[in-house]
């Protein structure tokens, strides 16, 4: 049985695209015209990511970062 990890990404619009990268593995990042078509392309990223890390024999890192959403009202 393997092993699911669920790592956060930060999802941001970048002039006529999307970017997306996680906080918890520095340098890992991808775009796409779509910010579904980003998440996927982000997919990728990340399997590739850990692919290359396992490769070199560095220690896999644990997903650490948190998202939370806090409303604000406008009329402050």
């Amino acid at each position: 049985m393997k092993t699911k990890v669920r790592y956060s990404i930060v999802i941001e619009i970048a002039g006529s695209n999307y970017s997306a990268y996680c906080p918890d593995l520095p340098g890992c990042a991808a775009t796409g015209k779509t910010a579904k078509k980003a998440v996927s392309e982000m997919k990728k990223a990340i399997r590739l990511h850990l692919a290359g890390m396992k490769k070199e024999g560095l220690p896999i890192p644990p997903p650490h970062t948190q998202v939370e959403y806090i409303e604000i009202p406008l009329s402050i």
